[in-house]
């Protein structure tokens, strides 16, 4: 096995976890912002971060980057931890935040040759490496031009170029592709998807669910401060109960009739209905079983269908389910709480 650090008479190999977060805390005028969050991301892989706002992940992201002190709870990053040795966890990371990074007035080239002298590669190296990843991100033919000329998807290339100019083992991208259309997004996809392939650990932060179901190999669900699920998507899928069949009724007074009947020849335990797309949706254990009986049993009661799917959950219901599960904890926690301040003691 390869080994490539050593820390406080220990080493560090290749199959060691890049990131490990251990009951992490950290509160902002007495709310918490992070409230004992757990997290450990295996080296040379994808690993997303999934929250509504104000959910704790870009204040992860800072503490993992060194940009905050946490309050309590451990953080470690490439075998570092982030308070003890910051310095030697910011030799071996790159940062891509929300917001631009680069000088509009300059050009690409430019941009990039001067990070590159701000980690003090010196001018020859820092030119050679703008070069290099000029032509890694397909930005070689635009590197004389003003970064204000970019589109919005080359701007954000060139933004994670610059993030990349000391080779980091460890990347963390906090929201990168918000605003940009999907061609730009796509692009930065595409170039995130390169790093992981050379081996950079990737921990990405985003709204978009399709973002982390297209690029991550596992992901982290948080929501007020905690993880609250972590898995594969397809782990996390299988949590809201496998499969579901859609029907679409091509009469939207049979809806009712349809939805006992679907229900019946599904065997599902609960049918949603949606009377204003004349949709009828149902989990399913057996979906070629759930998928014949429902067409014979829909045809049997002259039951006309527009439209029958089988599909999988999506991570955007996957999310919604795991939210809305921690709402509903968070809920009768406070009810419990409650009724325990007013019983007399």
């Amino acid at each position: 096995m390869r080994l490539i650090a050593e820390r406080e008479g220990k080493t560090v190999a290749d199959s060691d976890p890049a990131i490990v977060v251990e009951g992490l805390r950290k509160t902002y005028g007495g709310k918490p912002a992070l409230a004992g969050l757990d997290l450990t991301v295996p080296s040379g892989t994808v690993h997303a971060v999934l929250g509504p706002n104000g959910a704790g992940k870009t204040t992860c992201v800072r503490i993992l980057a060194t940009l905050l002190r946490h309050d309590g709870g451990r953080a470690e990053v490439a075998g570092y931890d982030v308070l003890r040795h910051p310095d030697e966890v910011r030799h071996r990371i790159g940062l891509l935040g929300q917001h631009a990074a680069v000088d509009e007035e300059l050009s690409g080239r430019q941009n990039l040759e001067m990070f590159g002298r701000l980690h003090h590669l010196g001018g020859r190296r820092a030119r050679e490496r703008a070069d290099e990843l000029l032509e890694r991100f397909g930005l070689a033919g635009t590197g004389t031009k003003a970064v204000s000329r970019y589109s919005g998807g080359m701007r954000r290339r060139l933004d994670l170029a610059a993030s990349l100019i000391v080779r980091p083992r460890v990347l963390f991208l906090d929201e990168p592709t918000t605003g940009l259309d999907p061609r730009g997004r796509t692009e930065v996809w595409e170039s995130v998807r390169s790093l992981v392939g050379d081996g950079t650990t990737v921990l990405l932060t985003t709204q978009y669910l399709e973002e982390a179901d297209q690029l991550a190999d596992r992901v982290c669900v948080v929501d007020h401060g905690r993880a609250v699920a972590d898995g594969t998507t397809d782990q996390l899928k299988a949590r809201i109960g496998g499969d579901r069949i859609d029907v679409v009724v091509r009469d939207a007074g049979q809806l009712a009739a349809a939805a006992s009947v679907i229900g019946m020849a599904s065997r599902a335990a609960t049918v949603d209905t949606d009377p204003d797309r004349r949709r009828i949706g149902a989990r399913v254990t057996d979906r070629v079983a759930a998928l014949t009986e429902t067409v014979r049993a829909l045809d049997a009661a002259g039951i006309e269908a527009e439209d029958i799917a089988l599909r999988r959950p999506t991570l955007d219901e996957v999310f919604l389910h795991l939210t809305a599960e921690r709402t509903d904890e968070q809920t009768g926690d406070e009810a419990r709480a409650t009724t325990h301040e007013e019983t007399p003691v």
